[in-house]
């Protein structure tokens, strides 16, 4: 799968996505940092990448609607996380991804569940 994950991402978040064989794109490395959410999330429509962030705002489906987009995971985490517990949760999004596609739907990942937005297509 095609990713893009958000600018509050490092290093390490992308080696997890790259050695489960995905092509990953960042923010920083496209100098999108600090640009306003619509134009990322219209650059990953565009790129047809998933857009991975820990940003709540894109939770939002009417700013922000899954359909026609590879698909949009937000990642929540608890309160002060830790390191190993982002990574737990990447790894968890990961292996869930495996079992089911996140194209034009919206996920969110949080300890111990998925949450799925089901479209209004996904519906019919």
């Amino acid at each position: 799968m095609k990713f893009k994950l958000d600018e509050n991402f490092g290093t390490r978040t992308q080696r997890i996505f790259r050695e489960a064989g995905h092509d990953v794109g960042t923010v920083v490395e496209q100098a999108l940092s600090g640009a306003p959410d619509e134009q990322l999330y219209q650059v990953c429509r565009e790129e047809g990448r998933c857009l991975v962030s820990l940003d709540l705002d894109f939770a939002n489906v009417l700013r922000f609607p899954p359909e026609n987009t590879g698909g949009i995971v937000v990642i929540r985490t608890p309160r002060n996380p830790t390191l190993p517990v982002l990574e737990q949760l990447v790894e968890q999004f990961l292996h869930a991804s495996e079992e089911m596609t996140v194209n034009n739907r919206l996920w969110i990942v949080e300890v111990g569940r998925i949450r799925i937005h089901q479209s209004q297509t996904d519906a019919d």
